[in-house]
């Protein structure tokens, strides 16, 4: 009985991963968009929109740019919480864990994470009418673009990024700190892991921007990246190459305009 529940546990949280990425690539189509984030004629009409037009624009409204954000974030980050699921797994016998708990531990993790998703949709908005990224959540200017490669580059070398991804790259330390039993046990350490990774991986959603929050291409990359970050074999590994190719595009995004007006 008990492995039976564990997979349909197992396969519910894979479903739900499958499913958010479904919805997100037909929010994208629907949008016009290709793979990595392109407007076709219809999504370029979209971007040019003035967003104080006097018509329904979703992409101007906090509530459906809030479901689009928590979406991306099931989508994106569900995945990284594997190795911190499994981390509770091995401490079920040991540590007197529950399945209740397990699931707390999910349930507080995309909690936080639903939160950083309201928080970015107010940030795009304000962006947006602020005249920094278009309908499309692309940013106009390559300063800008630049800037926000550079800084997210920076990040990975600082003291925060070190502790954050430590954290977020063995949790079972984490856990066996923070260690408590039951349902309401696994919500707060999994609202504690959460704050974690998003103080760890702010930077990669706020990347959208640059090319687009809608572009799936993105997406899958920051996941792909994530994913590795948190991996106990190489984790430690990718991070600060990350942070100097990441420090090289800004550079470079800041720099063509000036090269190509010379």
């Amino acid at each position: 009985m008990h492995g039976i529940l564990r997979s349909t546990l197992w396969l519910g949280f894979f479903a739900a991963i499958l499913a958010a990425w479904w919805v997100m690539y037909v929010m994208s189509m629907d949008m016009d968009l290709d793979l990595l984030g392109r407007p076709g004629e219809m999504g370029a009409r979209m971007a040019a929109m003035d967003p104080r037009m006097p018509m329904y624009m979703p992409m101007a409204r906090f509530g459906p740019l809030f479901w689009m954000w928590a979406i991306m974030m099931a989508a994106m980050m569900l995945p990284t919480l594997v190795p911190t699921l499994r981390a509770y797994e091995d401490l079920m016998i040991s540590a007197n864990g529950t399945r209740a708990g397990w699931l707390g531990v999910l349930l507080g993790y995309f909690i936080v994470w639903v939160g950083f998703a309201a928080l970015i949709s107010g940030l795009q908005l304000v962006l947006l009418f602020g005249g920094v990224v278009d309908m499309l959540g692309i940013a106009k200017s390559p300063w800008f673009a630049g800037g926000l490669l550079l800084a997210v580059g920076l990040f990975q070398f600082t003291r925060a990024k070190e502790i954050c991804h430590g954290v977020c790259h063995a949790p079972a330390m984490y856990f066996l700190g923070h260690w408590r039993t039951g349902f309401a046990g696994g919500l707060r350490m999994g609202l504690g892991l959460g704050a974690f990774c998003v103080a760890c991986c702010w930077g990669f959603m706020a990347l959208g921007f640059v090319g687009g929050v809608m572009s799936l291409a993105w997406m899958g990359m920051a996941t792909l990246f994530m994913v590795l970050e948190k991996l106990p074999q190489i984790g430690h590994y990718v991070t600060k190459p990350m942070g100097f190719a990441l420090c090289l595009a800004g550079l470079a995004v800041m720099g063509w305009p000036l090269l190509m007006g010379g």
